[in-house]
């Protein structure tokens, strides 16, 4: 019987909280497939040692932890720009990009993940979790997001229950220490639906119409603006009217909303003149604090657009 159970997809009913899972733990889409990959090949190959002692869904969780924690043996981890230095002044090179570091990835969103756990996947979530050593890691995201038990941790990492218990102890500590006060899932209730699209609105025309006095109204004081792969990242109002006026106010732009880590996003295309059209450049980000954004993260590169639902270009 158990068998049969694991005899078609196993991963099929568990793929989307999998591939969060994935993700959360190596701060990557690209290596959350990866891993998802390996974790479809070991369940085939270990379909009929699944005994069914376990449920399918901690069997599956148990595969998907250790594939990513044979790939954090072999990586560093993910970062974004604020993490790798200190905030640039207007005038610095802001087209000398770090593709050697390994830059944390946005996630398209996913309605079913955003409805269950939607905070566990913002941006400043993931960055925090990245600090975390794996075990940490793993028993925090376990533990506190997928509600297994601090004896199924252990079983998944060949470990014991008191030390579940204490590296949690300790993750929780940390991630208190990183993160904000208020989640995004929260500061986007309050806004409301109506107040979430004219935001975006008066983001996007402050953009279009190269309008400084309009952005900086958007911004917190203290508002980030990071450009990954770029490692050049700006802070405050002077330092990011400086950076606008020297580059994204330089070229013409259009927009469409979207949705990333279950945060507000902006797909940015900048004209192309020989193409006569608005090609695909940055998925910008959006971190709120109340009613103005205070984190803007602008992952450079167009080639992620069509995984938002966004098109590789603008004819307009």
């Amino acid at each position: 019987m158990a068998a049969e159970a694991v005899a078609e997809d196993p991963l099929e009913p568990f793929r989307s909280e999998l591939r969060a899972h994935c993700y959360r733990m190596l701060g990557s889409v690209h290596d959350a497939e990866d891993a998802l990959q390996e974790v479809s090949l070991r369940a085939w190959r270990g379909r009929q040692d699944f005994e069914g002692r376990a449920s399918l869904r901690t069997w599956l969780h148990r595969i998907a932890t250790n594939a990513c924690l044979n790939e954090l043996d072999r990586k560093e981890r993910r970062v974004l720009p604020v993490e790798f230095g200190p905030a640039a002044e207007a005038g610095t090179a802001l087209y000398e990009s770090l593709d050697e570091a390994l830059w944390l990835e946005p996630l398209p969103d996913d309605p079913v993940q955003r409805a269950a756990a939607g905070e566990s996947v913002e941006l400043a979530f993931v960055a925090a979790l990245q600090h975390l050593p794996a075990n940490q890691r793993v028993a925090l995201l376990m533990f506190d997001v997928l509600g297994f038990s601090a004896k199924e941790i252990a079983a998944a990492m060949a470990t014991t229950s008191a030390s579940v218990r204490s590296a949690l102890q300790r993750a929780r500590r940390l991630l208190e220490e990183r993160l904000p006060e208020r989640s995004q899932y929260s500061t986007l209730a309050a806004l409301g639906d109506a107040g979430q699209r004219k935001l975006v609105a008066r983001y996007t025309a402050a953009l279009q119409q190269h309008d400084v006095e309009g952005m900086l109204a958007l911004l917190t004081e203290d508002a980030t603006w990071s450009m990954p792969p770029m490692p050049a990242w700006f802070r405050g109002h002077d330092a990011i009217a400086g950076f606008l006026a020297e580059a994204p106010f330089r070229v013409q732009w259009r927009h469409r909303p979207a949705r990333a880590n279950a945060q507000l996003a902006v797909g940015c295309f900048a004209w192309d003149e020989a193409a006569s059209a608005f090609r695909a450049y940055a998925l910008d980000v959006l971190d709120l604090r109340g009613d103005r954004i205070a984190t803007i993260v602008s992952f450079i590169g167009g080639e992620r657009f069509p995984a938002f639902g966004l098109p590789p270009a603008i004819f307009d």
